[in-house]
């Protein structure tokens, strides 16, 4: 333990640094901060359980999937590739109103996945038949299984996409 001598000692010392270096007031200042941040932040914040939303396993058309463009009251999006659906929701910021690929939610995007084209006459016609993609080389398929890949280790598989009735 320090003796009464010595604590004033090194109390001296450090008051002589603080005036003789500012760049040790700003080291000070700084470490006062973290101190403060670490004790403020140790102060537990209880967050309500809440069970995630469900959504069924079902099939859906390509007119089914129209309303889930991510501007719905729920704001679902839904996108279907290769024949999938995956509920894409948690990539709003992607597939969502105003994201690059917003032309793809609530739509089969497999072609333009395929073809790593985002643009929107990639898009087929959701009261039409389903694009059976007959016309793909074999880059594109391997492009398509890979977005697919992408899609199923990524998001939830909600549906399977079936042709409208």
């Amino acid at each position: 333990m320090l003796s009464s001598k010595s604590a004033l000692t090194t109390f001296n010392t450090m008051i002589n640094q603080l005036k003789e270096n500012p760049v040790n007031w700003a080291l000070v200042a700084i470490l006062a901060y973290m101190v403060r941040s670490y004790v403020r932040s140790s102060k537990t914040i209880e967050i309500p359980a809440k069970h995630p939303d469900v959504m069924v396993f079902r099939n859906y058309t390509p007119k089914d999937l129209l309303p889930f463009d991510g501007n719905g009251k729920d704001g679902r999006i839904l996108m279907g590739v290769n024949g999938s659906v995956y509920d894409v929701t948690r990539g709003r910021n992607f597939y969502g109103p105003g994201g690059p690929y917003e032309n793809f939610g609530g739509h089969d995007a497999s072609r333009g996945l395929a073809k790593n084209s985002f643009d929107e006459d990639m898009i087929t016609d959701p009261m039409g038949p389903i694009d059976k993609l007959e016309d793909l080389a074999t880059e594109e398929w391997e492009s398509l299984r890979e977005w697919e890949q992408h899609f199923a280790t990524k998001y939830l598989l909600v549906g399977k996409f079936i042709e409208n009735e």
